[in-house]
């Protein structure tokens, strides 16, 4: 037996040995009599393992050619195209997106594969691939050499026809799933590597399983500012990808999202307000106790932020939410009932906790005396969602957290949350407590991040809106003490 044989059979490769050998005797001639047959086919046994893949997670632009084993979630129609040789045959092509455990990537089939591909290929069936990375319109594609379906192997992905939040997998694709709109974002604008620019927004939506994120790119950007919170969409042709941990439901070219008339319901677990700790990434609710206005500010590269804060309170303690962004433009009253999803817990003014809403964040203002119940329903106006909760229920457990407290008369609930109890005439108790609230002197330390009227602090957590004539730099650092009123402290000292 020669070196090349000896070499090829210790290599667990698809490549016949034909073409291993034509490889070998090819790296000879180009290295010019620097190597002999055995260095070659080493050279070449080696780069052969370089270009395995042991996952799908594992492929990247950059290889020359790559082998792996996908279950086949979706398979396109063939589309033909004008080669540039005007003499050659019309070119077709079919792409095929195969997933395993750790992502998905579309295939793309040429001329007779993509034929058989139309003709024999089956979703749910396992493949193996061999074929070029490449950066695709739609992101990583493999242009296919060569795909063999294997009925041994297993892939643990599923397919199904329907999908609820909780069926949702990383690398599912061709996912149709059907859920209600908790939240919107803007559209966002950003720079790719080609120099083009793109465009993304995203939706929430939740059913009775789950909620999970919405990504939509480009032209179906769009889409986000054509539904309301509290809206059942359908959202078709998804598929999935990762984030900072999370699953999110993406939406491309492929994709839609369309408003149906279907009933879904959200029902989020939030956690009691005395049980908070730091650190935490969790859905909290209550009834909204004090609104601040909107504060803006200006960041260290130029551009201008804001922020609101609000202060709810659920029969188990009360904690300050900060909204950071576009959810400081929400419209949350006071007595609303609200949901917060995905806020963090950080350590806050006076050594309170406070709840951070940021971009991943969700908030829903429930509608209507049954949303105290805790339930998020289809069917509401406004900005929030509608619930499942008797509205009519007197009997309700006195153990019941959450917007269980608020069950009764808004308005009502909510000075009661202020003032610890209503007043003998049933009214003036929530004017009174707030105005006992704000005039209490505070005191602030924080860096001025913005000058004039008013100045803006802000010390790493929260911002704070002062009031004073004092001459200030941006960048400095002071303390400020006197009454706040209105979410602004007089100040009467500045040091």
């Amino acid at each position: 037996m020669g070196a090349i044989e000896e070499v090829y059979d210790e290599l667990d490769t698809d490549v016949e040995f034909e073409e291993f050998e034509a490889a070998v005797e090819d790296k000879v001639e180009q290295m010019g009599g620097l190597a002999d047959e055995e260095t070659a086919a080493m050279l070449i046994a080696h780069e052969l393992r370089d270009e395995e893949a042991d996952t799908i997670a594992d492929i990247e632009p950059g290889m020359n050619e790559v082998k792996f084993l996908g279950k086949v979630t979706a398979i396109g129609e063939i589309r033909t195209f004008e080669r540039d040789d005007e003499e050659a045959e019309e070119g077709r092509v079919c792409n095929v997106d195969v997933a395993d455990a750790s992502g998905s990537v579309r295939v793309a089939l040429w001329d007779d594969m993509a034929a058989a591909a139309e003709e024999e290929l089956e979703v749910g069936q396992v493949l193996r691939v061999m074929g070029r990375p490449k950066e695709g319109y739609s992101g990583l594609e493999v242009s296919a050499d060569k795909v063999e379906p294997d009925e041994d192997a297993e892939v643990d992905v599923q397919v199904l026809d329907t999908y609820r939040v909780e069926d949702l997998t990383l690398g599912a694709s061709d996912v149709d799933l059907v859920g209600q709109v908790l939240d919107t974002d803007s559209i966002r604008t950003f720079d790719r590597d080609d120099g083009s620019e793109g465009r993304v927004a995203n939706l929430t939506v939740g059913d009775e399983t789950g909620r999970v994120r919405i990504t939509l790119w480009d032209d179906k950007a769009d889409l986000a500012e054509e539904f309301d919170a509290g809206e059942v969409v359908e959202v078709g042709d998804g598929y999935v990808r990762e984030r900072d941990g999370d699953l999110e439901l993406h939406v491309g070219d492929r994709g839609t999202v369309e408003r149906v008339d279907d009933d879904v319901e959200y029902v989020p677990e939030t956690t009691d307000i005395a049980d908070l700790e730091i650190g935490q990434t969790v859905d909290i609710a209550g009834g909204v106790i004090e609104t601040d206005p909107k504060r803006t500010f200006d960041r260290d590269d130029g551009s201008e932020g804001q922020v609101r804060n609000v202060r709810i309170k659920d029969e188990t303690g009360e904690i300050r939410v900060a909204l950071w962004g576009d959810k400081a433009d929400r419209e949350i009253d006071l007595a609303d009932r609200v949901v917060f999803t995905d806020v963090e817990i950080q350590d806050g003014w006076q050594d309170d906790l406070e709840a951070s809403a940021n971009w991943r964040s969700t908030v829903s203002v429930l509608d209507g005396e049954s949303e105290a119940a805790g339930g998020v329903a289809n069917g509401a106006s406004g900005s929030g969602a509608g619930g499942s909760g008797d509205a009519d229920s007197a009997d309700r457990d006195a153990s019941e957290t959450g917007l269980g407290a608020f069950a009764e008369d808004g308005q009502k609930a909510a000075a009661e949350a202020v003032a610890g109890e209503s007043d003998d005439d049933g009214s003036g108790g929530a004017a009174a407590a707030t105005t006992e609230r704000s005039s209490e002197d505070v005191e602030f330390t924080g860096t001025v991040v913005q000058t004039g009227d008013p100045v803006v602090l802000d010390d790493g957590q929260q911002t704070r809106t002062v009031d004073t004539d004092a001459s200030l730099r941006l960048g400095e650092e002071i303390t400020v003490r006197g009454p706040e009123r209105d979410g602004t402290i007089d100040a009467d000292d500045v040091f």
